[in-house]
């Protein structure tokens, strides 16, 4: 099949277009950063993924059988905003319709409602809403927290605790998630790319751990003892937001505070995904954490 997959040069999309070139698909991608290294050494064709012509986009999605859509933004910058990215999904879910895509994989988050006051909720909950009314057969996945070798949250979090005299945890740390690494998410997604059936599935995986349970993990792994000292939320934040002035970048938002602390990261369902961020950070603990991940730097 012919294959398009958003931000394969990016996390997510790297790993599921990887799968499918495995299987010997034809992979093109459509992105918003051409001058982002090719991980691929040019087996993959980059197009432009342009929100304001529709005409191309259409033109460029002709031919594909399939759309895997990782499209999204973590925090609003500029005119880039949780909002706005909800119309551009919109307009990619439509230009692929009419551009003749059978099916759409589309990648979402844990407990997104149109009811939520946090934009990234409610603004996957819209994006899920056009996909399931776009007239192609669909499956949509919800992750929580992602990690591997490129992940931002856990990775950051070694990151601080090898490099400050203490941590300070959101609250007592009581809320959970459950993180889902991310080859098993492309897994999922790929093996959505050939069934027909439409279905929405949390995409968790097999822990369910308390935040302050993760920073406690991390710190173990990696062989470094902090105090963890427990914070009013806006505390920590303000502690985030002066650090971010040094690290340049958005380290933590008010939204994704909340998000952790509202239990939103987690799943009723049983985890579709077999592996343990322990496991993953045993392997990983020699490097993790080492180098600070920037989202401004990768995105922006």
């Amino acid at each position: 099949m012919k294959i398009a997959v958003t931000g394969a040069f990016s996390y997510s999309g790297k790993y599921i277009a990887s799968r499918l070139l495995e299987r010997g698909e034809e992979v093109f991608t459509l992105t918003n950063h051409p001058n982002r290294p090719d991980p691929f050494g040019g087996k993959i064709i980059a197009v432009p993924l342009d929100f304001d012509n529709k005409t191309e986009l259409i033109k460029n999605l002709r031919g594909a059988d399939v759309l895997v859509n990782t499209y999204w933004i973590r925090f609003d910058k500029g005119n880039n905003t949780q909002p706005k990215a909800v119309e551009n999904t919109k307009i990619l879910v439509d230009a692929a319709a009419k551009a003749g895509v059978k099916r759409i994989v589309h990648i979402s988050i844990t407990n997104p409602s149109p009811d939520s006051n946090l934009p990234y909720f409610w603004g996957k909950a819209a994006n899920e809403k056009a996909v399931i009314g776009s007239g192609m057969s669909y499956a949509i996945l919800r992750p929580t927290v992602l990690f591997g070798k490129e992940d931002i949250l856990i990775n950051n979090i070694a990151w601080l605790l090898r490099r400050m005299p203490l941590f300070g945890l959101p609250g007592d740390g009581s809320y959970k998630l459950s993180p889902v690494y991310v080859d098993d998410l492309a897994q999922l997604a790929v093996d959505s790319v050939y069934k027909k059936e439409n279905y929405i599935w949390d995409a968790v995986g097999p822990n369910e751990l308390t935040f302050k349970q993760t920073v406690k993990l991390i710190a173990k792994t990696i062989g470094i003892s902090r105090p963890l000292i427990s914070m009013p939320p806006r505390v920590a934040l303000f502690a985030a937001q002066v650090l971010s002035i040094f690290v340049k970048d958005v380290m933590l938002t008010p939204e994704e505070i909340d998000g952790l602390m509202s239990n939103l990261l987690i799943s009723k369902e049983a985890p579709r995904c077999k592996t343990s961020l322990k496991d993953w950070l045993e392997e990983h603990k020699k490097t993790v954490g080492k180098h600070y991940a920037s989202e401004l730097a990768r995105h922006f």
